[in-house]
């Protein structure tokens, strides 16, 4: 099992759920290395975003409030920071807001960029994980060291009883290494 086959084999179960979109740069046509693992997804299940990461953000809270349980793509961590007031003062609030009446399920997909074999430049490769769990008290947040853990970290954001919205970090680089 290789870490790219199984993004690629986990994205593919995703969009056989009912009530799944897959919204984000590059989702519907190629431009990152994230692609790839979204090439053979129906068209109807994604839809390509302008890069405006809060926006983003913003749509995809309200694909969940609308009952659909949304796979929000963001390519590289760098770019998600321009989305984390949108996550940090909206999503992570609403069930305190709502008296925990309202809790989105959401998937935040997103990777510390590959610096191999080439590196982008530091504005692709950062990692702010430890950041994101110190800002979150609802959202969740789950990195993917391993191939095997791809599956049920993914399998588990989409049935957990709880709810919750999940954050999954990818490493760009085990694409190709693991």
């Amino acid at each position: 099992m290789k870490y790219f086959d199984e993004l690629k084999r986990t994205m593919e179960w995703l969009s056989q759920q009912d009530n799944t979109l897959f919204v984000g740069q590059t989702v519907a046509g190629p431009g990152t290395f994230m692609f790839q693992t979204l090439r053979d997804l129906p068209k109807e299940k994604t839809l390509e975003m302008p890069i405006n990461e809060s926006f983003q953000m913003q749509f995809t809270i309200g694909l969940a409030l609308a009952g659909y349980t949304p796979i929000s793509v963001y390519p590289r961590q760098n770019f998600l920071l321009l989305a984390t007031a949108d996550m940090v003062n909206m999503l992570d609030k609403i069930p305190a807001i709502s008296d925990n009446q309202v809790l989105p399920r959401i998937i935040i997909r997103v990777a510390a960029g590959p610096y191999e074999p080439v590196h982008p430049g530091h504005q692709h490769v950062g990692n702010y994980a430890e950041g994101f769990r110190k800002m979150f008290s609802w959202i969740d947040v789950v990195e993917l060291e391993e191939p095997q853990d791809i599956f049920p970290a993914y399998e588990h954001a989409y049935t957990r009883k709880d709810q919750k919205a999940t954050l999954i970090i990818e490493h760009g680089n085990y694409y190709n290494a693991k």
